[in-house]
């Protein structure tokens, strides 16, 4: 997938970048640099979790939207949101009246974060309802109800985004553009891989019927989206295998963790893994003339990189405030959402995942 474009959507202002001036990446962010006065998009939030929180605090900051609405089963929750955050009575809506949000001039864009199973049904309600939708990743369960949700938006004239949050975030685009401009030659070989030890075992993330998966579908998503935008190809086969489960009752539904390996069309091999019991968090790969990692490389920050030729150097900044303001601006303009964050590039990477599992699950080679 051509991926030329990633750098020309990534904020208010067009983003220019040279390998002699990586820090334009990051300067390239500073929105505040100018007063914006224009229109300021309202957002609704459907879905009041752990999540949201993040994204609550990023439309706090941002200059071009602003948090509007919520949604959520829980009447508490959202009246203790609603105070926190003065939104009029009139913006808060439960999972039974959500449809009435068409009627509301203030909400412009539903931002679905939800579990991952609920994510077809309230984009496509959003999308008659004529609103844009951002989904959180995975963007569903399966390639059949990611083909759905895009349809739906398609029918109804509005723009459906992916929360691909590090596409927004300026370490994550040095290794982009260290791919596009080849700055130490061809890539070679990849690692890529996120895990961490989860706790409650009653949270949905281990429930099957609403995850769909574990540790994959959770956080191994972002190793299976780096594995491609470091090399910009998709991979042509896989092969994977699952972990043992140390605790049977914790992990009855889901893996506890799963190693696969990509080939790329060039030859490159990826080597991944996720877990729900083991702390990593790794991007490497290796070139001919170089190398680069990340490791923090995909939690909330800050990120730490380097290459062969030293630090990445950038001033931290919270990656959900990036990613509203670039896909608010987005939006404002006119302009259709760029490929790397739209409902294709969501349903490739479902596409993945299920792949990953089947190969895992068969002990055979999938070719993609």
């Amino acid at each position: 997938m051509q991926r030329r474009s990633f750098l020309q959507h990534l904020s208010a202002s067009a983003v220019a970048t040279t390998a002699a001036a990586p820090n334009a990446l990051a300067e390239s962010f500073n929105w505040h640099s100018q007063p914006y006065l224009g229109k300021k998009l309202g957002v609704a939030l459907v879905g009041l979790g752990s999540y949201s929180q993040h994204l609550a605090k990023a439309l706090t900051e941002t200059t071009n939207c602003k948090l509007a609405g919520l949604v959520s089963g829980t009447p508490v929750k959202a009246e203790e949101w609603r105070k926190k955050y003065d939104i009029a009575p009139e913006n808060v809506y439960n999972y039974e009246n959500f449809d009435l949000i068409k009627s509301n001039p203030n909400i412009d864009v539903v931002y679905v974060v939800l579990p991952n199973n609920m994510h077809r049904q309230y984009v496509e309600r959003a999308a008659k309802a004529g609103k844009h939708v951002i989904c959180e990743k995975p963007m569903a369960i399966t390639v059949d109800d990611c083909q759905a949700m895009i349809d739906a938006c398609k029918t109804a004239n509005v723009q459906l985004a992916i929360g691909y949050r590090m596409h927004f975030e300026p370490h994550t685009l040095e290794v982009m553009q260290i791919n596009q401009q080849k700055t130490f030659g061809a890539v070679k070989l990849i690692e890529a891989s996120f895990g961490f030890r989860i706790g409650d075992p009653t949270q949905w993330r281990l429930k099957q019927a609403l995850a769909g998966g574990g540790p994959l579908m959770d956080v191994g998503i972002y190793a299976v989206n780096a594995a491609r935008y470091t090399t910009g190809e998709e991979p042509k086969s896989v092969t994977a295998q699952f972990g043992p489960k140390t605790d049977a009752a914790k992990f009855s539904e889901v893996e506890e963790s799963v190693f696969w390996q990509f080939e790329m069309p060039s030859g490159v091999m990826v080597n991944s893994s996720s877990s729900y019991n083991a702390n990593v968090e790794r991007l490497y790969a290796a070139y001919e003339n170089g190398w680069l990692e990340l490791s923090p490389a995909y939690s909330y920050g800050p990120i730490k990189g380097k290459t062969s030729k030293g630090p990445m150097q950038y001033e931290h900044k919270h990656h959900q405030t990036l990613q509203m303001q670039a896909m608010a601006q987005i939006l404002l303009d006119g302009q259709p959402m760029p490929a790397h964050v739209s409902g294709e590039e969501g349903l490739r990477d479902v596409r993945y995942l299920n792949a990953i599992y089947e190969a895992a699950r068969t002990g055979k080679k999938i070719v993609l």
